[in-house]
């Protein structure tokens, strides 16, 4: 699926390019925090956003250190300029303070923000065991948290999720002040559409389409009803220099098309 700039009809962009700017767009205006990506899509995304509006944005290796600038994906260990170690404790101390942006994967999420990536089916006997809550209730109630979707489906976007590991503004009001009060999920992109929850009553709204997505299709693919502005417009498409930096800086063996399921 290919969608074209009407300012440059010889740029045609991808579904998977549509994403990466998407994703890039959550760490728009965040200053010097540190993105937490998670899957190919995100990564893509932190690091456009670092080469480009975000130049104040701090990435990881993944492992134990700071990195310089934004190298591309394919990146090896030996390629990485690394400019001061992060070791695994020191990662909470970011945590805590607020100074993080993650973009976490989510197997389920529902209509207020609870995210499930432990297990599908009921807690007794799951018919499917997954990789457990990790650190999404952590993460969730201390900095700002966001959604990576790539198939979704009425099995992803859920009436009620079968574990909550991340948290849910929902439950976060009903934990109190001490899980309300830097709880923030800040956005949700799927391979469809974007979304967030900028609602009074923080339920889960249509922030944008993909291009060649029908509002329609979305709505077909969600188990719950969505928040849909009359003006709801479809997601902007890269930039020039941003497709340009996607395909011969960042990501030249084109990984980020595996990323997406339609």
């Amino acid at each position: 699926m290919t969608a074209t700039r009407p300012d440059r009809p010889d740029l045609p962009c991808t579904r998977a390019e549509s994403c990466v700017v998407a994703c890039a767009e959550a760490w728009r205006g965040a200053g010097e925090v540190m993105a937490s990506p998670f899957g190919t899509i995100p990564s893509l995304g932190a690091r456009l956003a670092k080469l480009t509006f975000a130049p104040d944005l701090v990435l990881t290796d993944g492992e134990a250190a700071l990195m310089v600038g934004a190298l591309p994906i394919e990146s090896r260990a030996a390629d990485l300029v690394r400019e001061a170690a992060m070791p695994y404790r020191t990662v909470f101390d970011v945590v805590w303070s607020g100074r993080r942006h993650i973009m976490m994967m989510a197997s389920q999420i529902d209509r207020t923000g609870n995210q499930n990536l432990s297990a599908i089916g009921p807690h007794h006997q799951p018919k499917v065991q997954l990789i457990g809550v990790r650190g999404a209730p952590g993460n969730s109630v201390n900095h700002p948290t966001s959604y990576w979707v790539p198939d979704h489906s009425v099995r992803t976007f859920v009436e009620h999720v079968d574990v909550v590991s991340g948290v849910g503004y929902g439950r976060a009001l009903a934990a109190g002040s001490g899980a309300t009060r830097f709880h923030d999920v800040r956005r949700v992109v799927s391979n469809l559409g974007v979304f967030d929850f900028e609602t009074p009553e923080h339920i889960m709204r249509l922030r944008s389409y993909h291009p060649g997505v029908a509002v329609g299709d979305i709505v077909a693919a969600t188990s719950f009803s969505l928040v849909i502005p009359d003006d709801v417009a479809e997601t902007r498409l890269p930039t020039p220099e941003e497709l340009d930096l996607l395909r011969t800086v960042l990501d030249p063996g084109a990984r980020r098309d595996r990323d997406i399921r339609s």
